[in-house]
């Protein structure tokens, strides 16, 4: 294991590679960014728990990120949950916000994430700017969680062999009555060595009819993926369980490496001034149907900073 004895415990994707079972991973552990997210909307605790799972996996795979961008994780469903938006901004800058029907979601007899989620899409969109073209992969949410539509999407889109947990929920800080919302997640990918081919099968699921079946996988990522299976979710959140031991726990058999971590941190980017030029895009007609009491008031569906402006300051 690699030396970390200055290792953060908390709000961090750790990158790591188990090299004798020729696979790459990362590790994120979010305690006080994403209860700040959380806490700043008054969402239901299932909602929430979706949504600071949807914040870990959008940390985790836009950490991946080569260049200075954006990655976007959006699902869109008829569920109680319509909508989650979830942004990593390198490096290391993480929001997040859900959309729902609150008496959709109290009416559930069976509170799960497949039914909060209902039938839509999962959009992962990597931005690298106004100068470069977006990329997007599209897969579908069909009574299914974050954690089997990210593995379709790798299956399908990137074709990589992919195994992903993820956690969230709250705990009670000591001495206090507060709950503290944490999350984690944890990935490993199978990766060709050497620039090599991946030594899992691949097809493309379009085979005819009696054509012989796919070689059994690989036994080492078989048995990387089993380990990964083994992760519980209170060892992903669990504060006093570090990222470095954790890691230790699982792969210490075979050896692993993990490499400096990337700290992460809550952000928004609304203002004042950048919602007094969103506003001057509206036609006149609309921004007085807008005004209130003499003032347009706009919230920021990301942090629920309110933001109150007079007609006056559109025009300056």
């Amino acid at each position: 294991m690699a030396e970390t004895a200055d290792l953060p415990g908390d709000d961090i994707v750790l990158p790591f590679e188990v090299k004798p079972l020729g696979v790459r991973g990362r590790l994120v552990r979010l305690g006080a960014a994403v209860d700040d997210i959380v806490h700043r909307h008054a969402y239901p605790p299932p909602v929430s728990a979706l949504l600071a799972e949807a914040v870990a996996l959008a940390a985790m795979l836009g950490a991946m990120l080569k260049f200075d961008g954006k990655f976007i994780l959006q699902t869109k469903t008829d569920g109680p949950v319509d909508m989650i938006v979830a942004d990593y901004v390198s490096p290391g800058r993480i929001r997040g916000y859900a959309r729902f029907d609150a008496a959709r979601v109290a009416s559930l007899e069976t509170v799960s994430q497949a039914a909060l989620l209902g039938n839509g899409y999962l959009a992962m969109t990597v931005d690298q700017g106004p100068d470069m073209e977006r990329y997007q992969g599209i897969v579908p949410l069909q009574a299914s969680d974050l954690t089997a539509a990210a593995h379709e999407y790798f299956a399908k889109s990137e074709q990589i062999p992919t195994r992903i947990r993820l956690a969230a929920g709250p705990l009670l800080a000591r001495g206090s009555r507060a709950e503290a919302w944490r999350s984690g997640a944890i990935m490993v990918q199978h990766l060709p060595r050497e620039g090599g081919s991946s030594p899992l099968p691949s097809h493309s699921g379009d085979a005819p009819e009696g054509a012989d079946a796919p070689p059994a996988e690989h036994d080492d990522w078989v048995k990387a993926r089993l380990l990964l299976d083994t992760v519980e979710d209170h060892e992903l959140l669990d504060p006093q369980l570090s990222a470095d031991r954790l890691l230790y726990r699982l792969f210490h058999e075979d050896g692993v490496t993990a490499y400096p971590p990337l700290p992460l941190a809550r952000y928004c980017g609304c203002s004042q001034e950048s919602i007094r030029l969103m506003l001057k895009r509206f036609p006149a007609e609309d921004q007085a149907d807008m005004v209130a009491d003499g003032e347009i008031g706009v919230t920021c569906e990301f942090c629920s900073t309110v933001y109150r402006l007079r007609p006056d300051d559109l025009s300056a």
